[in-house]
């Protein structure tokens, strides 16, 4: 099972929590984490996108860095671990990220690929002037799939020449192209989302269940990504997003949590559920905004993400019974506290962990 990192490009992380550690984004606390994460043999890091926070007290992701900007430096200062940015499909062209792309894969060779997201907050892009009304629900996969198209073109050919309902590309250029294919993730978990993904990515984030040291949780999301797949005759990868909260014992791990699930912020999780709820239209039980409402309707945790909680024995076993789930290609993690989670995973937890016994050399 690889190993990737979701990057602290937020602020708060991926806990909102005002009792969370900050985890204030900065340039030095991700160059930090990637440099740990490739010293452990890491297989990859992703830079999220996010123009607008949920606010409360948590402060949750009212600072964030732009992933582009970030994920280029971090390549001029690694060598190996892959380097995954995210694009804002309706504020950044596709012939401009095309382009943005093919500069990245010059200064890390192969290393680099793209997360595609469609946008699902409203006020994050109506603030610019961006938001293309609610029928962007209904259609925004339609949107990202010729989005690609123009992408792949420039990336194979150097031209394109697309004629689509949302894109009209007259003899566009790109040189120079860029010397290795350019991976694709998304995290589509609606039905809309499993078949864009079926069709266009290399990769999917599974949405996991919002469960607690329950690893074997992810097997349904995973079967449903590989039945969209095999309906396009493809194979693409499943990686599933975890939460990792850990400390020498169980009980310290779960002092931790509780601290932090007293601490959820519910002037953000009401900001998120409002947001996440304008998608009516086509509200589908396996979509982010689903889960999102969700959480925000129980007000019960700070994080709808699957979350393995205990001692380092405890994590690595229950990461270890997650590399047994078939199908399951990686797992991508957050912490609570970015400064010290990274080495807590690569001095303790990974060097437990059967399925990375390649990997024990490199965790010191």
């Amino acid at each position: 099972m690889d190993i990737g990192i979701f990057l602290p490009t937020g602020t708060r992380g991926y806990l909102i929590s005002s009792t969370a550690p900050l985890n204030e984004p900065t340039y030095e606390l991700n160059r930090h984490v990637v440099a740990q994460a490739e010293r452990y043999g890491c297989e990859f890091a992703l830079s999220m996108v996010k123009f607008r926070g949920f606010g409360g007290e948590s402060r949750y992701w009212d600072g964030a860095l732009e992933p582009f900007t970030l994920i280029s430096a971090l390549a001029a200062v690694t060598s190996r671990i892959r380097l995954f940015s995210t694009t804002a499909s309706l504020v950044m062209p596709p012939a401009v990220v095309a382009r943005m792309m093919a500069t990245l894969d010059s200064i890390a060779p192969g290393r680099v690929g793209v997360n595609v997201v469609t946008g699902w907050q409203k006020a994050e892009y109506e603030q610019m002037g961006a938001w293309p009304g609610a029928v962007h629900f209904e259609r925004r996969y339609d949107y990202l799939g010729e989005y690609v198209e123009v992408m792949r073109e420039l990336w194979r050919t150097g031209r394109s020449d697309f004629r689509g309902a949302f894109f009209e590309m007259r003899d566009c250029r790109l040189e120079p192209q860029p010397a290795h294919e350019i991976p694709l993730v998304v995290a589509g978990g609606s039905e809309k989302g499993l078949a864009f993904a079926a069709q266009y990515c290399d990769y999917n984030f599974c949405a996991a269940p919002n469960t607690i040291n329950e690893p074997e949780a992810c097997a349904g999301p995973i079967e449903r990504l590989k039945a969209a797949a095999a309906r396009h005759g493809r194979e693409v990868k499943a990686l599933i997003q975890v939460m990792v909260v850990a400390a020498e014992t169980d009980a310290a791990a779960e002092a931790k949590w509780e601290r932090y699930r007293r601490g959820t912020d519910p002037v953000a999780l009401d900001w998120s559920k409002a947001q996440a709820a304008q998608n009516h239209t086509t509200f589908d039980p396996h979509s982010t905004t689903a889960r999102i409402v969700g959480n925000a309707a129980a007000a019960l945790s700070p994080s709808a993400t699957m979350k393995l909680i205990g001692s380092y024995e405890t994590v690595a076993r229950l990461l270890d019974r997650m590399a047994a789930v078939p199908g399951m290609a990686g797992a991508m993690l957050s912490f609570d506290d970015f400064h010290e989670g990274i080495d807590q995973f690569g001095r303790h937890i990974q060097p437990l962990m059967r399925c990375r016994a390649q990997k024990r050399a490199l965790a010191v």
